[in-house]
Formats: C-alpha cells, structure tokens, sequence
C-alpha cells in the first residue's frame, strides 16, 4: 500500500472541501481575523491613551513642584528673552532658605502687586488655559509676569541718579542688559523695598509695565517673596535660541546691603 499517495489524497480533499465550504462558514471564518485585529487596535489605542495621560500626569507634576515652562508674552524683557521664547522656571530655586536677588530674571504672581483684580474665565476655561500654560502650550495667565530683580528688602532705588544712571543704595550699577534704546528709566523713583518684598524692572524699560508703574497702587509696585514662582535659568525653544539665562548678579556685586549705603 503506498501511503504516501494515500495521504496526499486525503489533504487534497480536505483543501477542496474548506474551498467548497458553503459561503456562511467561509465568511464567519473571515470575520475572526477581521474582529482580532479590530480588538487588538482597541487595546493598543487604550493603552497608548492610558500612557499619554500617565506622562501628562507627570508632567504636570514636574511642572507643579520642580520646573516649569513659560512661555514669554511680550518684549518687555528684550534683548535677552524676545517674544515666545520658553523659558525654564527653576521652583526649586527659592525653596530652601535661598532668596532671589539682585539681578535674578523671576516669575511672580502678581495679584495684589501689579493686578488687583483677576477676570473670572469660568471654572473649565480657567482649568484648560492653566494646564497648557503649565505645559508652556499657551501663553501664561494674565498675573503671572516675568522681570529683572533690581531691589531687595531694605534697598534704596533710585533714578536716575549720577550720570543718568540707576542707583541702588547710592551705588550707580551699569545695566548692560537694558535695551540698547533705552534710558534706564524715563520716570524717576526713589524708593525703598519694604522687607519681604522685591523691586523688579523690565529690561526693555520703554516697553514694560514693573515696579515703576505701581508705585501708586496698593502694595506700591513690590513684590511679595511668597508670590514667586521660580526663577527664569534656561532658554528651552525654540532650539536656536537654547541658552541659559544669565543672572546678572556681578553688576550688583559693589552695591552695599542696606544700611550701608553711601548716601
């Protein structure tokens, strides 16, 4: 008997008869791969949504506690930031006994300082807008601004004094980072920072609403020390422009602490 032949018969008519299946069983068997493949991007698809909130999640933590983006609104920080450029907000700057000081770029708060009523955008706008200005999506909420610190608590600032120059108890400090336009102010002030408070300018003087524009507000245009965010360290995008953002600590470094000032 030559079973060889015996088997390639009998695999011979089993492939004939799943081609002469009647036409339900040949669909029904259609469908399975059809109706796998359809749950398996279903599974994909919420596992890949379950990831993306997982990360944004994380994000808004990191954001939160650590680091934020922030996106720059306006020019009135040119030449050194320009307008949207994101800039990396260090939380964790201030949180540990540090304080800002002369010549930090930081993100305040400024309700209270600088704004004195907030508009109410509704409970879900508000939630949208906050969450992707966390994520330095959209452009920062309307009290939240980002200036040079130039007086801290117990200095006395001046302008202009010697020379048309800033003063900072009685010191003339030589501002390189103001526009190149710009006087250091075109309104004089002679202000002292009350203690707990910061004293904060605009690099772009001629295009920034900061301190000097307050004086006659409530809270005199200072800045409390719980209402900062974080400090401004690195230029993140756009990717031509990647840098940090250089304290400008040094120019201050000849100014005395209060109470020492000459005059």
């Amino acid at each position: 008997m030559d079973t060889d032949v015996q088997h390639t018969e009998r695999d011979r008519s089993s492939a004939l008869g799943t081609a002469d299946s009647p036409p339900e069983a040949r669909s029904r068997s259609a469908r399975v791969p059809t109706r796998a493949a359809g749950l398996l991007r279903r599974l994909t698809l919420r596992r890949a949504a379950g990831l993306g909130v997982v990360i944004g999640a994380l994000l808004l933590l990191l954001s939160h506690f650590v680091a934020q983006p922030f996106m720059i609104p306006s020019t009135s920080m040119e030449p050194g930031l320009q307008v949207g450029d994101r800039v990396v907000v260090n939380k964790l700057a201030y949180r540990f006994g540090s304080r800002p000081q002369r010549g930090d770029v930081v993100v305040f708060d400024g309700t209270g300082s600088f704004v004195q009523e907030t508009a109410d955008r509704g409970a879900f706008a508000g939630l949208a807008r906050g969450t992707a200005a966390a994520l330095g999506l959209a452009e920062p909420a309307e009290t939240d601004f980002v200036k040079r610190v130039i007086g801290v608590g117990g200095d006395r600032v001046k302008c202009c004094g010697r020379g048309g120059r800033l003063e900072v108890n009685g010191v003339a400090v030589d501002e390189y980072y103001v526009h190149p336009d710009d006087a250091p102010s075109r309104v004089s002030f002679d202000v002292v920072v009350p203690e707990g408070a910061l004293f904060v300018l605009g690099d772009h003087r001629d295009k920034s609403r900061d301190s000097r524009d307050h004086l006659g507000d409530p809270g005199g245009g200072m800045v409390p020390l719980d209402k900062v965010i974080g400090r401004a360290d690195w230029i993140s995008w756009p990717a031509g422009r990647w840098s940090t953002v250089e304290p400008a600590t040094m120019t201050f470094h000849s100014v005395p602490e209060p109470g020492g000032a000459h005059g």
